[in-house]
């Protein structure tokens, strides 16, 4: 081994060593690499290297051991495991993490006991070094020792769900790995002709959108549901969370809880609720209308959302048509206290004929003031029925505007999934579409209303099931659940289905068959080139 190579495999240990030094550790490290750590230990007490190289080599040594592993398969179907690929490295000095990574330059380690987490996340090359914080110390325990979830906390004494939550962030950090997630778009869904990647087959988040009231202090124009829906009683609302809490457990998901309406902050429990899943783990969010800075304080003590959604219908003359007298300044006002909480805001539009053109204009107003603003067609039912959309052809034009104007507007977030059609047309990178999956109606995503019925998709009637009668596992596995995650046969062969299947919501609302009709508002499916044919010989 020539002293090139040691520059090379152990870089930041050969950094701190003169040439001469280098040269005399050849023999040493062609050995063994212990040999080679030894080696480093007795200069370093002789005074010819740090004190701390010792540990900056075993974190080298630990970091090419983790390189030639590999780690390309998820946990096993029955449960978490640790990461095969983890090194856990105890070193009699603290601060050698900012030196592999080039951050110390001034300050060197100082003695003191520190364990090093070495490791390589499923599917990447890279080599991962971080310092081993307690949490992390003890979720490896946890998965090492077998212990249940629910008993530790149990012996531990603390908030039922906390455990969970260790757990999920070690997942995330790609220390333990989870199995695989059972939430999976079935492969003969698609035509044999499709080349469908893997990311697109495989949800890792699920998200209940609940509508956990009815009650509104709007009465918006084109609202999809104004019927008497009763209140869910909160001891039921809270069960509803254990329900959902089970169904990501068994299919090996992350759970995110949509709270929407009406207006959620009005049902008499939401704080109650809004714990409940904050400590079960779930990823929060509020769907609903401006409220109070005290209202956001009290919610902020609890968990901060991941993100607060509010609705415009376009510029203020419009919008305070649609939605109410003075309505589109409450909003501007509101989106200061989610700033000044430092609360992600995000604007929801309705798309109509009549505000289409106030889009990208209101678009240019909100830039910088809020995270992002995204659109959904009309769904034309319920009071929607009463208002136009426009035109396909002038949807066509409004999506090439919109994603051009995206380039410069950094606040126009991308929803709806006909907006892949336009890039797919112009050789444009895709999104995910609606929820991550194109249309995720009862396959990533599910609605539920106040009086416990189950619907794919709260824009228009799509139910499948009422958790009355059963879980929410037993809802999504019913044959009604299948039928609405199923894309429409006019999309099967489209080369973009995967991120795409138009909206049922406006195909339905236009009385068109879901299962066998196109979204009309798609140009056209997106062929695959074909290979020419073999001439005949």
């Amino acid at each position: 081994m020539n002293q090139a190579a040691l520059h090379t495999l152990y870089p930041v240990t050969a950094s701190f060593l003169d040439a001469e030094t280098l040269s005399n550790l050849e023999a040493a490290h062609s050995k063994s690499a212990g040999t080679l750590l030894t080696a480093i230990a007795e200069i370093s007490r002789e005074g010819l290297a740090p004190f701390f190289l010792p540990d900056i080599c075993a974190l080298e040594l630990a970091m090419e051991k983790v390189a030639s592993k590999t780690v390309d398969q998820p946990g096993p179907a029955d449960g978490i495991i640790v990461n095969p690929s983890l090194e856990l490295c105890v070193l009699h000095t603290s601060g050698c993490v900012d030196v592999i990574h080039g951050l110390s330059t001034e300050r060197c380690p100082v003695h003191g006991q520190e364990m090093i987490m070495v490791w390589k996340n499923r599917g990447m090359q890279k080599v991962t070094v971080a310092v081993a914080k307690p949490e992390d110390l003890a979720a490896i325990k946890i998965i090492t020792d077998g212990v249940d979830p629910s008993s530790a906390e149990t012996e531990a004494n603390v908030t039922p769900g906390l455990v969970d939550i260790l757990l999920g962030k070690a997942v995330d950090k790609g220390i333990l790995l989870s199995p695989a997630s059972l939430i999976r778009r079935k492969r003969q869904d698609f035509s044999d002709s499709l080349s469908i990647p893997e990311e697109h087959l495989s949800a890792e988040v699920f998200t209940l959108q609940w509508h956990i009231t009815q009650d509104c202090d709007l009465f918006c124009r084109h609202c999809y549901d104004r019927s008497a829906r009763a209140n869910m009683a909160v001891d039921k609302a809270l069960d509803v969370i254990d329900d959902f809490h089970s169904f990501c457990r068994d299919r090996h998901v992350r759970g995110q809880i949509s709270f929407s309406g009406g207006n959620p902050l009005l049902y008499p429990g939401f704080l109650e609720v809004y714990e409940r899943a904050a400590r079960k783990g779930f990823a929060v969010a509020i769907l609903g209308n401006p409220t109070t800075r005290e209202t956001m304080d009290s919610i902020l003590k609890i968990a901060r959302p991941e993100y607060f959604q509010v609705s415009l219908e376009g510029l203020p003359a419009h919008n305070d048509s649609i939605r109410g007298h003075g309505h589109f300044q409450r909003v501007m006002n509101f989106l200061e206290i989610l700033r000044a909480v430092h609360v992600q805001g995000q604007i929801m539009l309705t798309l109509t004929r009549d505000n289409m053109n106030q889009v990208l204009p209101l678009a240019e107003l909100l830039e910088v003031k809020v995270w992002g603003l995204a659109f959904n067609r009309l769904s034309p039912v319920g009071r929607g029925a009463a208002l136009a959309l426009p035109s396909p052809a002038e949807f066509q034009d409004f999506a090439a505007r919109y994603c051009e104007s995206a380039s410069r507007l950094s606040v126009l977030s991308f929803k709806d999934n006909m907006l892949n059609a336009h890039l797919a047309a112009t050789g444009q990178p895709l999104f995910g579409g609606c929820t991550g999956f194109g249309c995720g109606a009862a396959f990533n995503f599910m609605a539920l209303l106040p009086d416990g019925e189950v619907h794919a998709c709260r824009k228009f009637p799509s139910l499948i099931g009422n958790i009355a009668a059963a879980s929410l596992g037993e809802i999504y596995d019913g044959q009604a659940a299948v039928s609405y995650r199923t894309r429409s046969e006019a999309c099967r062969e489209c080369a973009i289905v995967a991120t795409c299947g138009g909206c049922p919501a406006v195909v339905s609302g236009l009385g068109l068959d879901i299962a066998k009709d196109r979204d009309p508002f798609c140009p056209g499916p997106i062929l695959l080139p074909q290979s020419p044919a073999t001439p005949a010989s």
